[in-house]
C-alpha cells in the first residue's frame, strides 16, 4: 500500500509540473501573441492615422480646387444663363416687335382701308353735291339768261365815290393817261410799252380760274360762314369762287362764252398753288383758245385784316378791284407781259371814265404768275379781307360791263 501511494504522488507531481508547464507555455504564448497583436494594432493605427492625415491633406488640397472649379462652373453657368436669357429676351423682343409691326401694318391697312372707304364716300358725296350745285347753278344761269329781273346789268352815268374806311394811300410810280401804275420791277416803262392802241383782243372765249380758290372775306349777316383758316374756306359758296360765279353770270348776259374753273389749287396744300393752276389752265387751252385769262383773287394787306377798299357806285357798295401783272423779271420766259399790261391799262382807262375809283393802281411785278399763257392774261384781286362778300359780288356787275365794252 505504501508503494502505491508513492507512485501516485510522483504522478501527481508530474501532472502538476506538466500543468504548470502547459500554463506557462500558454501564458508566454498568449503574451507573445498579445504583444504581436498589440504592435500590429499600433502599426495599423499609425498607418490608419497617417492615411487619415494624408486623406485629410488631400481632401483639404482638392476641396478648394473643387470649390474653385465649382464656383467657376457656377459663374460660367450664370453667365451662360444670363447670355441665354439676353438672347432669348432679344429674340422675344424681336418677335414681339415683328408681331407689333405686323399688327401695326394690319391695323394701318385696316385704318387705310377705312380712310380710303371714308374718302371715297366723301369724294362721292362731294362729287354728287358739286354736281347738284353745278346743275342748280346752270339752271340759275339759264333762268338769268331768260329773265332780266334776276340779273340787273350795270347802268352808265352813276355817281361814284370811294368810301373806304381808314384808307391806305395809293402808292404808284408812273401814270399813263390817268392810269396809275406801281412798278416794282427794274424795267423802265416807255409810252410804247404802255400804249394799248395796237392791242388786238379775241374775246370769243374767256377763262376764269382761281390759283387761291379758298380765299374768302369777312363774314356778314347776309353771308355767314365758318372760316377754315385765316379768311379761307373750302366752301365755294363763300370763297372767291363765288365771286367768279357772279362775274361769269354777268359776262354770259353779254353773250360772252366763259369757262369758269373752280378747282382747288391751294387745298390741301397752299405751296405749289401756281404749279397746279398752270396745269389746269394748260389743259383747258388744249381744247379752247382764249386771249383773256383771268386769275381771280382776294387781296390781303398783311396784318391789316380790317382793310376793306370800298367804292360806292349809285346805291351799290362795291369792293375795289386791282390788277396784278407779271413780267419776265424773274428770268422765266414770258413774251406776253407787255400785251398783258396794255390790256390792264385799256380796262382801267375805260373804268376810270365810267366808274372812277373802282380800280386801284396796277401793280407790276417780276413774277410771271402763269400769265405767259395768254395775250390778255392777268390777276384781278377783288376786295380785301375786310370786305364783305356782297360788296365783291356787286363789283362784278361793273367789271363785266367794262370787259364787254373794251
Amino acid at each position: 500500500m505504501f508503494n502505491v501511494a508513492v507512485i501516485r504522488l510522483k504522478d501527481l507531481i508530474r501532472f502538476s509540473f506538466l500543468v504548470i508547464v502547459v500554463i506557462a507555455i500558454i501564458y508566454f504564448s498568449s503574451r507573445f501573441l498579445y504583444k504581436k497583436n498589440l504592435k500590429k494594432i499600433n502599426i495599423g493605427q499609425k498607418v490608419s492615422a497617417n492615411l487619415s492625415e494624408y486623406v485629410k491633406q488631400a481632401v483639404n488640397t482638392e476641396l478648394p480646387e473643387v470649390e474653385k472649379e465649382a464656383k467657376k462652373t457656377e459663374e460660367s453657368e450664370k453667365k451662360e444663363n444670363k447670355l441665354l436669357n439676353a438672347i432669348i429676351g432679344l429674340e422675344l423682343g424681336v418677335i414681339n416687335a415683328k408681331e407689333k409691326v405686323v399688327e401695326n401694318i394690319q391695323s394701318s391697312e385696316q385704318v387705310g382701308q377705312n380712310i380710303k372707304s371714308t374718302n371715297e364716300d366723301d369724294d362721292k358725296n362731294k362729287a354728287e353735291k358739286e354736281e347738284q350745285e353745278s346743275e342748280k347753278a346752270e339752271s340759275s344761269h339759264e333762268t338769268d339768261s331768260e329773265g332780266e329781273a334776276d340779273v340787273e346789268l350795270a347802268k352808265g352815268d352813276l355817281k361814284t365815290e370811294v368810301i373806304t374806311q381808314n384808307p391806305i394811300a395809293d402808292a404808284y410810280t408812273k401814270k399813263y393817261k390817268g392810269v396809275k401804275i406801281k412798278n416794282e420791277t427794274s424795267f423802265d416803262l416807255t409810252d410804247e410799252d404802255l400804249n394799248p392802241e395796237k392791242l388786238k383782243i379775241d374775246k370769243s372765249n374767256i377763262i376764269i380760274f382761281h390759283t387761291h380758290t379758298c380765299e374768302s372775306y369777312t363774314s356778314s349777316k347776309k353771308y355767314t360762314y365758318s372760316p377754315t383758316g385765316n379768311f379761307r374756306t373750302t366752301d365755294l359758296k363763300y370763297s372767291v369762287a363765288r365771286v367768279g360765279d357772279e362775274l361769269t353770270k354777268y359776262l354770259k348776259k353779254y353773250n360772252l362764252n366763259v369757262i369758269h374753273n373752280k378747282t382747288y389749287h391751294d387745298y390741301p396744300s397752299y405751296n405749289g398753288s401756281y404749279s397746279r393752276s398752270l396745269a389746269t389752265v394748260s389743259n383747258i387751252l388744249k381744247n379752247t383758245k382764249a386771249d383773256i385769262i383771268i386769275d381771280l383773287h382776294r387781296d390781303a394787306i398783311g396784318s391789316y385784316s380790317g382793310y376793306a377798299p370800298t367804292v360806292k357806285i349809285g346805291d351799290d357798295e362795291c369792293a375795289q378791284i386791282m390788277f396784278v401783272i407779271g413780267t419776265d423779271g424773274g428770268k422765266l420766259k414770258h413774251p406776253n407781259w407787255k400785251s398783258n399790261l396794255q390790256f390792264a391799262i385799256k380796262m382801267q382807262e375805260k373804268a376810270n371814265k365810267e366808274y372812277p375809283g373802282l380800280f386801284k393802281p396796277i401793280i407790276l411785278r417780276n413774277s410771271r404768275y402763269n400769265q405767259h399763257l395768254g395775250k390778255s392774261a392777268c390777276i384781278i384781286e377783288v376786295g380785301s379781307t375786310g370786305n364783305k362778300l356782297e360788296q365783291c359780288l356787286n363789283s362784278m356787275k361793273y367789271l363785266a360791263k367794262i370787259i364787254d365794252e373794251i
